[in-house]
């Protein structure tokens, strides 16, 4: 062959393999595509031609070129379009009067190039590259339960985040307190793999490790995934995680509920705290004051001891002492004391006082504390505030002074410490009775109930001067109350019935007289309702033609009837009770 043959071959070659490169049919050498951007289940709108293109595209040939072979998809004749059979065949639309062709419900497979071919007036060729975007689901992110040692020798892992259903393959990167974390030796490591789904979309899975220590106990962890779509670039976050982080106890101590001062009686609760995670086994210990000895209290299965209710014997110095059971290193707190403040059982003396009408008597009060005491007296059936401190003078003693007298000892510096002692004051007397006279109103042949009460010291007895059942309570030390369950007949009509109180030092009675009517007066069904101790208040007002001048000491409220059917409630506050006979 001569050299002009050899030059001529040469040319030959270079020009098949440059539009072999081109990998579409034409003569010289293609520019770079035109890049068309939608995102999955959009429209992608290809333009056979520049928008400057004077060229008539109302004959054209439109291929789809995947791994540089082209494939016919649609036809262009005199400005209407024919799809081919195949992949597209049912997607494909002509716009823009021939000069677009649209291809709906794009799909990750349509990323490829396409290749229009213009053929009059004469032949060109445009090439379009499809670009196809999916924004990926929200990123899942699952943390790792089990947790990281300090001690391990291997970055453990820490969480794997998941992004499901994006397009092109995002970018993951992974945070702690929102910095950025990158593969670090023996410190960080990331691993990342994708899926590529039926659909063409891909499904990223990322693993974050990591070699943690103690201050990373709270850190926040999350992941970032990276995308981009044809609005531009675009990222989405995911929750925030913090992992379970395992390191050894350097320090123990100990801590009580409630804070503050503590008295006998309440709940108090002992826990050991330690700075690790697990926290060591606790166990609890109390000072023996005979040994100086600790001694393991018994605690709950939380570890806690439980004092309910605190006693002043539960004061003392306490420890705590943690053992780590994978290490078996032990740490001991330090040693805190314990005080719960207390007050004595508080005694009265006399214990069982007792004095002549006229006379006086001194109460003293006595009780032990670790705090400061305070005193004071009070009448028990009125609350009144007889005395400060433990000294209780009662002067020109009367019937009406006997009674309840109660001591309190309290403690001014812990709210809510204070014990009390109630003693009983009996004032020598003949009986004396609540009534010296009543009268009833009855109906015959019923039963009723027939009460009587009277006070004095000694103790009075009762009787009656009728047959009936009777049965008595005490009222206080002092007084006693007798109900007699007797049948209305003719001769206890006749007769009406009389209460006996009698003791060492004499007698009193009340007399009950019974009075026929054609039906219970309403004072006496009021009377019915109103309880046996509120009887002689009731008929102080109801039968006050029965009752002598020195009876001036009640103060009822008036009386007022009413003919409506609601409550009536009577209320009166007697100075004293009865009379003397």
């Amino acid at each position: 062959m001569g050299r002009s043959g050899f030059i001529c071959a040469f040319l030959i070659a270079a020009c098949c393999c440059c539009r072999r490169a081109a990998g579409v049919p034409g003569e010289a050498e293609q520019p770079d595509p035109e890049l068309v951007e939608v995102e999955v289940g959009g429209t992608a709108l290809l333009k056979c031609g520049p928008s400057h293109s004077p060229g008539n595209f109302s004959h054209a040939d439109w291929f789809s070129v995947h791994k540089e072979k082209p494939t016919l998809i649609f036809l262009v004749r005199q400005g209407q379009g024919q799809s081919e059979p195949g992949e597209y065949q049912n997607r494909l639309s002509l716009q823009d009067q021939g000069t677009t062709l649209a291809l709906a419900r794009i799909t990750p497979h349509d990323e490829r190039i396409f290749l229009c071919q213009g053929k009059r007036p004469r032949s060109q060729e445009h090439r379009i590259q499809l670009r196809v975007y999916k924004a990926p689901e929200e990123p899942l992110i699952q943390v790792n339960a089990l947790g990281i040692s300090v001690n391990s020798e291997e970055p453990g892992e820490v969480a794997t985040c998941v992004g499901r259903n994006g397009y092109p393959l995002p970018q993951v990167t992974w945070y702690k307190n929102s910095q950025s974390l990158k593969e670090e030796k023996n410190r960080v490591h990331i691993q990342s793999s994708q899926i590529v789904e039926s659909s063409g979309l891909y499904t990223l899975r990322s693993v974050l490790k990591a070699q943690l220590t103690k201050e990373d106990k709270d850190a926040q962890f999350y992941c970032e995934l990276s995308y981009r779509l044809p609005s531009g670039n675009h990222m989405k976050e995911s929750r925030e995680v913090t992992v379970p982080v395992f390191y050894p106890a350097e320090r123990v101590w100990l801590e009580v509920e409630p804070e503050g001062m503590l008295k006998e009686g309440d709940r108090v609760e002992i826990r050991c705290l330690a700075d690790g995670n697990p926290p060591p086994h606790f166990s609890i210990g109390k000072q023996n004051l005979s040994t100086r000895e600790m001694e393991e209290e018994r605690t709950d299965d939380n570890g806690v001891l439980v004092l309910e209710p605190a006693r002043k014997e539960h004061s003392g110095l306490y420890e705590c002492q943690g053992l780590d059971l994978e290490s078996t290193a032990s740490l001991l707190s330090d040693q805190q004391e314990l005080v719960v403040n207390y007050v004595s059982e508080v005694r009265v003396s006399p214990a069982a006082p007792e004095s002549q009408e006229g006379s006086s008597l001194t109460l003293t009060c006595e009780a032990e504390s670790n705090q400061d005491l305070e005193f004071q007296w009070l009448r028990e059936k009125t609350g009144k505030v007889l005395a400060k401190g433990p000294v209780l003078q009662l002067r020109n003693l009367k019937r009406e002074a006997g009674g309840g007298y109660r001591c309190v000892a309290s403690v001014p510096s812990v709210p809510g410490l204070n014990r009390t002692q109630l003693v009983n004051v009996a004032i020598f007397g003949s009986p004396w009775m609540a009534l010296r006279e009543r009268k009833m109103w009855v109906k015959e042949n019923s039963v009723l109930n027939l009460s009587c009460e009277a006070s004095g010291h000694p103790r009075p007895s009762i009787v009656w001067s009728v047959d009936g059942t009777a049965s008595e309570q005490d009222q206080d030390p002092q007084s006693v109350l007798s109900v007699l369950n007797v049948l209305v007949t003719p001769e206890l009509l006749e007769t009406g019935a009389e209460c006996v109180a009698s003791n060492s030092l004499g007698r009193n009675t009340t007399v009950i007289i019974l009075e026929l009517g054609r039906e219970i007066h309403r004072s006496e069904a009021l009377a019915h309702r109103i309880t046996r101790r509120s009887l002689p208040c009731l008929e102080h007002f109801l039968f006050p033609a029965h009752l002598p001048p020195q009876h001036s000491g009640w103060s009822p409220k008036p009386l007022k009837w009413t003919t409506q059917k609601i409550p009536l409630q009577l209320t009166c506050r007697p100075h004293f009770r009865g009379h003397m006979g």
